[in-house]
């Protein structure tokens, strides 16, 4: 039996386990896993589909409105040099760090379905445009477990300096050259009415998507911890010299960002320690996020392995200088209690202002991308045929 066999008959085997485990926790402990399903739908409807569903839309129109190109050619001058990408990438750059996951990572692929950029320019954006948007960093984590406005802005910053940097590791990535340049003259649009109906189907079956990875790692976690897998975790950290208590926030964090983050309220061990572990979470964004990611890549023949790659690497480098950072802050005890007062606030709010407030934001933004189009570039040529960049 040749290795490549035997690999996928342990991988085989090991899924059946998994699912078997999965299934038999279903039964046994019905109870238990709708609570949790219930609650992943609630952080959906309530959280989730008011945050992301404006941005995907933004995202498309964007693309399919031509603006990224005019974007693009503002943006040349810093996307060139620094990440080894044409201009017309700036909107993946930019919605990332503003919208959260996975926004990044979807504009990345528009832009790869509308011949906005090459094969190689979308890899390497990958690896560093999907992050977290500030509202997370600065509500949940940073007022909600450390109850500092300091150590929000401390996550933030190093989280996008880490993006950075990972953008700059990864700028030769698929060897030098391929840059995608915008037309300076005239290029391809598609008329608003065409555009805007495209822009808010696809991004409701994006949210839909997402919703339903939210929703069963709700429910896998659950039945993690109710198996003492932790307990065991904790067990083997506690023989390395390390508080039993990282094993369940380290596992939270690995598989959902928002129960990871939530375990650290507390947690022993100091404050450079908590926040080096939250800014790791951040970095990583947890398993749950990448099926997200994945199911967008799944049809675009793009590389995962460069992006989860480049997203372990944004969690070390962020752990890294958050460090650091922290070290040079005087903040008290963190103050857990205003975590779970916060997410039980998220979970409670009306979705119609939720959805109208994240609306507006997306609005006021379009209108930037719009008055940036009609300053810096001209006039876009409407035509039915496009020609796209070479797919290297």
């Amino acid at each position: 039996m040749s290795f490549q066999s035997a690999r996928q008959k342990a991988f085989d085997l090991m899924t059946v386990l998994g699912l078997a485990g999965v299934a038999a926790g279903l039964i046994v402990l019905p109870s238990q896993t709708v609570e949790a399903a219930r609650g992943g739908v609630e952080l959906c409807f309530n959280v989730l589909i008011p945050s992301l569903f404006p941005f995907f839309v933004l995202s498309s129109l964007t693309v399919e409105l031509g603006l990224a190109d005019g974007l693009g050619r503002l943006m040349s001058p810093l996307m060139e040099p620094l990440f080894n990408v044409g201009g017309g990438c700036a909107p993946a750059l930019i919605l990332g760090f503003i919208g959260g996951y996975p926004v990044g990572a979807k504009t990345v692929i528009n832009l790869y379905q509308s011949k906005k950029c090459s094969r190689r320019e979308a890899e390497r954006m990958l690896a560093f445009c999907n992050n977290s948007g500030p509202a997370f960093i600065f509500g949940v984590v940073g007022a909600g477990i450390f109850s500092s406005s300091a150590v929000g802005l401390t996550l933030y910053l190093t989280h996008l300096l880490a993006s950075v940097l990972v953008g700059l590791i990864f700028r030769g990535h698929g060897g030098r050259g391929g840059v995608t340049r915008p037309p300076r003259s005239g290029g391809t649009r598609t008329a608003f009415p065409a555009a805007f109906v495209k822009a808010v189907s696809s991004s409701f079956q994006s949210c839909l998507g997402i919703c339903g990875f939210v929703i069963f790692f709700s429910v896998l976690l659950k039945l993690l911890f109710l198996s003492g897998l932790p307990a065991a975790l904790g067990t083997l950290f506690g023989l390395l010299g390390l508080e039993e208590s990282w094993a369940f926030s380290l596992l939270s964090g690995l598989l959902e960002l928002t129960s990871g983050v939530w375990t650290l309220r507390g947690a022993p061990g100091g404050l450079a320690a908590s926040v080096a572990m939250a800014a790791f979470m951040l970095g990583w964004a947890g398993l749950s996020v990448h099926c997200q990611v994945l199911s967008f890549l799944q049809e675009t023949g793009l590389s995962a392995k460069t992006y989860l790659l480049g997203k372990l690497l944004h969690g070390l480098l962020s752990a890294g200088l958050a460090a650091i950072a922290a070290s040079f802050l005087s903040v008290d005890t963190p103050v857990g209690a205003f975590l779970a007062m916060q997410l039980r606030g998220l979970t409670g709010l009306d979705f119609a202002f939720c959805l109208s407030a994240s609306a507006v934001l997306s609005a006021l933004l379009l209108a930037l991308f719009l008055l940036a189009s009609r300053l810096f570039a001209p006039a876009v040529k409407k035509t039915g045929g496009k020609k796209g960049p070479p797919d290297v």
